[in-house]
């Protein structure tokens, strides 16, 4: 998983709905056309995750499939 700063618009970016509450475990994501970007919403201006879109639905399916 390359890190990177692939120019993403502000808009683009979403919190996930699992974050805690109290703002202190925030990941939000963001999806382009090839590749979905990860990063820490406390440190937005830092380096991001990047994952294919297979990479990011097989994560989705396994953490759906731990609960």
């Amino acid at each position: 998983m390359p890190l990177g700063y692939l120019p993403v618009s502000e808009s683009a970016w979403f919190k996930s709905s699992y974050s805690g509450g109290n703002a202190t475990e925030c990941v939000q994501a963001a999806f382009t056309s090839s590749v979905v970007l990860i990063r820490d919403s406390k440190r937005p201006d830092s380096a991001h995750l990047t994952v294919s879109a297979g990479a990011w639905a097989a994560f989705v399916t396994g953490t759906r499939r731990a609960h």
